[in-house]
């Protein structure tokens, strides 16, 4: 299996999410401690391991091999142009959220506090 890798480094937690192979990244101290993980071919447990383009991350129990490839620069400019995209509808968002709340305050009603009554036993 390739990974396209786009940015620096990915951990390996994030990688084993990201592929799919872990559900959630709260998994992977179990599974690092059930399962070899060979990093480049040495054993690895560190779950911050940092991977970089042209690792190779082996799960042999799982007969996966996930080899960190870097991507072509056609897909360098899509993955920029969503990142750029995602931005840009999160500011847009913002500003919205913003514009409702001057428009339309939520005033929360505040309730008189009650007295607290003594708690009463069964028998007395």
């Amino acid at each position: 299996m390739e990974y396209k890798l786009f940015e620096e480094y990915i951990t390996l937690q994030a990688l084993l999410k990201n592929t799919g192979i872990l559900s959630s990244g709260g998994a992977i101290k179990g599974f690092l401690t059930e399962n070899t993980v060979l990093f480049n071919g040495e054993d690895e447990k560190k779950r911050g391991k940092k991977i970089r383009v042209n690792d190779v991350v082996t799960l042999p129990a799982q007969n996966l091999k996930i080899t960190v490839i870097a991507p072509t620069p056609e897909e360098m400019k899509e993955h920029q142009l969503d990142l750029e995209e995602k931005a840009r509808v999160a500011a847009l968002v913002k500003e919205m959220n913003k514009k409702v709340k001057k428009t339309n305050p939520i005033k929360q009603a505040s309730k008189p506090k009650e007295a607290k009554k003594p708690v009463r036993f069964p028998g007395t």
